[in-house]
């Protein structure tokens, strides 16, 4: 019997990069950690592998914005972005999905299709009131 669990889709996940060197997470990650100068191989060939975390779970909405003039391809009036601070102290922005953000609030980080190109689906991190 041939196991084709390998090939079965993944659930959708935005990651942080953890310096292996001092700890700290980045989101996107650097080529080099400002903190302790180590290198990232994207390979991990010749410098360690940094640690992927994901971005999911409970945050708080520190700033949000709505932006009405959308590129092509979008059918709606306005979106709206924001930036939470997660659980584990970084910072990150993503598309809010509450009709009436307030700073402050609790929000849920998840992973979620941000547009649609063609027949792709491409995937970002969104804000939630519930996991």
């Amino acid at each position: 019997m041939v196991d084709f669990s390998m090939y079965e889709e993944a659930t959708p996940s935005v990651f942080a990069s953890k310096c292996p060197t001092c700890g700290t997470l980045y989101h996107p990650a650097p080529m080099v950690c400002p903190k302790c100068n180590t290198r990232r191989d994207p390979s991990g060939v010749i410098y360690s592998a940094w640690e992927q975390v994901a971005l999911e779970g409970k945050c708080r909405l520190l700033t949000w914005t709505r932006v009405w003039n959308l590129p092509e391809g979008y059918d709606v009036k306005y979106l709206l972005f924001g930036i939470a601070e997660l659980e584990n102290g970084l910072r990150a922005s993503g598309r809010l999905l509450v009709d009436d953000p307030e700073t402050g609030m609790t929000l849920y980080a998840k992973a979620g299709v941000v547009k649609t190109k063609g027949d792709r689906e491409l995937y970002g991190l969104m804000f939630d009131r519930t996991p």
